[in-house]
């Protein structure tokens, strides 16, 4: 197990990542922050929280479940599915999406297919806390990038959240 980001990186890149953000959507009124369930609202709850903070503003917020939008739902592993809350109008806004680990790329396929199904965006953007970028099966590149890591098919990360797991940091592990 390797450390990636302690608590003290891990609010410095939430803060650089959120003035990335309020730096490139300077007219709040046509944008809008989704977390992608279950993982990424952890992130994207913190993110929503900084950005608010720093511009000001209220930024529309909601999130995204993305289960059945899957290409392995019917792989046999039971899904569970977590809830969808946007109460805001996707049409004609430019969406970021937010998840904490970009790995394969599946996850942010199918988030795309569901965020159709609530309008047709102006753009969509695609925040991640930790990129795995020699692990793509598909053409997805984030906008907005905490950290890239090189890593084996074999390891995994692990983004902990005080909030659920009683410590942040972002771990490897072997």
């Amino acid at each position: 197990m390797k450390t990636l980001l302690d608590k003290h990186q891990l609010n410095i890149t939430l803060q650089r990542l959120a003035h990335e953000f309020v730096e490139n959507h300077i007219n709040f009124s046509e944008s809008a922050i989704i977390g992608l369930q279950p993982r990424g609202v952890w992130f994207s709850d913190r993110m929503a929280s900084l950005i608010n903070a720093i511009a000001g503003g209220n930024v529309p917020y909601g999130k995204l479940d993305i289960t059945f939008y899957r290409d392995d739902i019917h792989s046999g592993e039971i899904h569970v599915p977590a809830q969808t809350d946007i109460s805001f109008s996707v049409e004609g806004r430019n969406v970021v999406l937010i998840d904490d680990v970009l790995h394969t790329g599946r996850t942010v396929r199918a988030a795309m297919d569901a965020l159709i199904d609530f309008g047709r965006p102006k753009t969509v953007e695609l925040m991640v806390l930790i990129d795995r970028h020699y692990s793509r099966e598909l053409p997805v590149q984030p906008d907005y990038v905490g950290r890239t890591i090189d890593t084996i098919i074999t390891q995994r990360v692990k983004v902990n959240w005080e909030e659920k797991d009683g410590i942040d940091e972002v771990i490897l592990i072997d």
